[in-house]
């Protein structure tokens, strides 16, 4: 993404984001778990900086724990339900983006797939980018 900058909410617009560099990454997670809080095949997002996104607005939490026994929160609208944010003890310095939220969906471009090993088998993967059985 090259505007900056990177700005994006929930669908009621109680909850705003606004981040002043340009995404670390940005990926499809084909996870159970993102599939299941996702209600879709995979989520699609950018991965930023905690230090970087200013959020306002109070998004409600919800924390799971993942095959490798680690501990995901994820980060909704209470009032919406927009799926927002995730973030892993694992790198609590960086946050997930769902690429759904943003104001501007245009310039996101995945780069990677992660978790194809538990990728639908009936999911297109794009061959022209890198794909990972679980995360890099």
């Amino acid at each position: 993404m090259t505007t900056l900058p990177v700005t994006g909410g929930c669908v009621c617009g109680a909850i705003r984001y606004e981040c002043s560099q340009a995404p670390i990454a940005m990926l499809n997670c084909h996870c159970l778990d993102c599939q299941r809080s996702s209600g879709a095949p995979f989520a699609s997002g950018f991965i930023v900086t905690e230090s970087d996104l200013h959020i306002t607005g109070t998004p409600k939490t919800f924390s799971v724990r993942t095959d490798n026994g680690s501990t995901v929160t994820r980060s909704f609208c209470a009032e919406c339900g927009t799926p927002l944010f995730t973030r892993g003890e694992n790198n609590p310095q960086f946050i997930s983006v769902r690429f759904t939220t943003l104001d501007n969906t245009v310039e996101f471009q995945p780069m990677l797939d992660i978790w194809t090993a538990s990728a639908q088998p009936w999911t297109c993967l794009n061959q022209d980018i890198p794909h990972y059985p679980q995360s890099p």
